[in-house]
């Protein structure tokens, strides 16, 4: 069995939904369930390193129109010798002369074979909803930055629209929901220590949803294109989000998928709430969006 010596070449970062792909290889896990490596794919797989968007709900058609089931898709890693699933990948993406990939995970006793011919196949409802909550995701972070901007008595790095990023420097979790998205945010000693006044912060979260709704509202309204730009077609290949919001254009490095523009939404509505995690306090923002 030969492993790939190059990155799966990705087509969902430009809203693909299937592919043709040629299988590479094939692995038992040992769990019945199979890997299956191919030459490109329209799958949108689970990364470990930032699990924040799901695995797309998936499945192979071969030629004649069977449907196999992808019941998981996960990145993996392999230096030629072996294969590296998911968790246990023991290096960083782009390490030299590992090749990262996606492992379409099958039911092993799929019948899928090295040489096979298939297409890859993403479910477009569940794609479309994942899209537009990582796309509001990303508004919302944007847009709280904004709103927190007089609360750093430091110079602190900014984002791509001139704004303090607080999200860059707080958030430890980020999920994305279908039509939503959960962000939670640390509020501990090494973000004080970076001059920001988090008693402040806590104080004034009442009414920050309405602050950030606001601006939110403001670029819903604008129907700002939104595009994935690559610097390649390989996994690993730098992927960012852009979106042309009347401030400026906004970037954000991203793996994920993404809506077209905003004239698709009708609305985000935002939430914020106030816990505890490891001895520090954290604030989730939660978003949800309305389709026109």
């Amino acid at each position: 069995m030969t492993l790939p010596a190059a990155d799966t070449r990705v087509v969902y970062p430009a809203g693909e939904l299937t592919a043709r792909a040629r299988v590479l290889h094939v692995e038992p896990l040992g769990d019945g369930r199979a890997a299956v490596l191919t030459d490109v794919t329209s799958v949108h797989p689970l990364d470990p390193a930032w699990p924040d968007q799901p695995a797309d709900r998936a499945w192979f058609e071969t030629a004649g129109g069977e449907k196999i089931p992808i019941v998981d898709a996960v990145v993996a890693a392999t230096d030629g010798l072996a294969l590296f699933v998911g968790d246990a990948v023991p290096v960083r993406k782009g390490t030299e002369s590992w090749a990262f990939v996606v492992a379409h995970l099958v039911p092993e006793d799929a019948g899928i074979a090295e040489g096979d011919e298939l297409t890859t196949a993403a479910d477009e409802a569940f794609r479309d909803a994942v899209s537009a909550g990582h796309t509001a995701c990303h508004l919302a972070a944007l847009a709280l930055n904004a709103a927190v901007a007089e609360r750093w008595t430091k110079e602190p790095r900014r984002d791509s629209l001139g704004s303090p990023d607080f999200d860059s420097a707080a958030n430890s979790r980020s999920t994305i929901l279908e039509y939503g998205s959960l962000d939670r945010y640390r509020l501990n000693k090494s973000l004080r220590r970076a001059g920001f006044d988090a008693a402040g912060f806590l104080d004034a979260l009442q009414g920050l949803d309405a602050d950030v709704e606001a601006r939110l509202a403001i670029w819903v309204g604008s129907a700002a294109p939104v595009r994935v730009e690559c610097e390649g077609e390989g996994l690993t290949d730098r992927r960012t989000w852009v979106c042309e919001l009347p401030e400026g254009t906004a970037r954000i490095p991203c793996g994920g998928t993404h809506v077209r523009a905003l004239g698709e939404f009708g609305g985000i509505r935002t939430g914020f709430s106030v816990g505890e995690e490891g001895g520090s306090t954290v604030v989730d923002m939660s978003t949800a969006v309305t389709m026109r």
